[in-house]
């Protein structure tokens, strides 16, 4: 027997700044057990989805919808279930008293509290769009297991990394960029540095202007070439990766030398909203000659690029006379690598 697509609603009803919520911890085989969702179920046949809604918040909580708004159609894929298309609505109006639900438990729940419960991490993303008023959407989430390995909005990918500890290697959780910066949490980036030697023995380093256009730190200096790793990707494949994309650089792995780890943390407000930004990071240099008025610059990503001696930086830098999103150590980091001489 093929596997087939089913319809289900789901609702999200509001009180006093609250969502009512169901902990799913009646049955024992149930695919969201002990997870946090809204109320709704499966369309029964002939239904439309309003007639759905209605009647799967009426049995599962007593209420009676007077107001409600369908917000996003969302699609979930998961290995082995049946595809599930999912009518997405929260309410802001009912009628009756609430009652017990076989479900589960019922709970007001305050809407900045409900991320932080045991809920889909599909889910975030979806309570985020409806936080920030989005248009009606249409949401792909694909799943193995209770891991996220997929989400795309309006049919485009949204970009999904590894949460990491503190030596770096992957918790098993997956989220999606803006719930990262959102949290702070803690995921994988590859820094490479273009370094030029000069005759005083000292070093330039090649500085890229950030684009106006960028949703951090937009027109301020950074890095040669930097990117995130993307969920299941590795650090070397990613700095030759945003080389390529950022610069127009073809490298191969053996002209990226490691100069070492880098953890750094930075946290700000950009467009009324907080950037909170908590990196493990692959530091590599690049010495192969770059000539900067033949580089093939990524627009969306790279406004300019130019020279600045390393030490000159880290004076700009340390006085604030330099508009930059750079660490600090990250730099006295790699003045001590090429001080060394390594990789000569």
């Amino acid at each position: 027997m093929g596997i087939e697509a089913k319809m289900t609603t789901l609702c999200y009803i509001e009180k006093d700044g609250a969502y009512l919520m169901l902990h799913r911890i009646s049955k024992k085989h149930d695919v969201c057990k002990d997870k946090w969702i809204g109320v709704g179920g499966h369309f029964e046949l002939s239904e439309s989805p309003e007639e759905c809604l209605l009647r799967e918040v009426k049995e599962e909580t007593g209420l009676t919808l007077t107001s409600w708004r369908f917000r996003g159609l969302v699609t979930f894929v998961a290995e082995g279930w049946d595809t599930e298309y999912m009518c997405l609505y929260t309410a802001d109006s009912y009628e009756g008293e609430l009652l017990p639900c076989n479900e589960g438990v019922l709970e007001w729940v305050k809407k900045e509290d409900v991320l932080k419960l045991n809920i889909w991490e599909g889910d975030k993303i979806f309570h985020r769009l409806i936080h920030e008023d989005a248009p009606f959407f249409s949401l792909k989430l694909s799943y193995q297991g209770d891991r996220l390995v997929e989400a795309a909005l309006e049919g485009k990918p949204l970009e999904l990394f590894d949460i990491r500890d503190g030596e770096g290697q992957r918790t098993g959780m997956v989220r999606e960029r803006i719930m990262v910066h959102m949290d702070g949490d803690l995921h994988g980036t590859a820094h490479t540095w273009i370094v030029r030697g000069r005759r005083d023995g000292g070093f330039d380093i090649l500085l890229q202007k950030r684009s106006q256009g960028k949703d951090s730190y937009p027109g301020c200096f950074d890095i040669s070439s930097a990117g995130h790793v993307q969920a299941g990707d590795d650090f070397l494949p990613t700095a030759l990766r945003e080389l390529e994309e950022e610069l127009g650089i073809q490298a191969d792995a053996g002209q990226l030398e490691f100069a070492g780890v880098h953890k750094g943390y930075m946290e700000e407000e950009f467009y009324g909203k907080m950037f909170r930004d908590s990196e493990y990071s692959h530091v590599y240099v690049y010495r192969e000659p770059v000539d900067i008025q033949g580089l093939k610059l990524q627009k969306e990503e790279v406004e300019s690029v130019m020279w600045m001696e390393l030490d000159a930086c880290m004076e700009a830098v340390g006085q604030g006379t330099l508009p930059n999103c750079l660490y600090m150590d990250e730099l006295e980091l790699l003045k001590q690598y090429l001080s060394a001489g390594q990789g000569d």
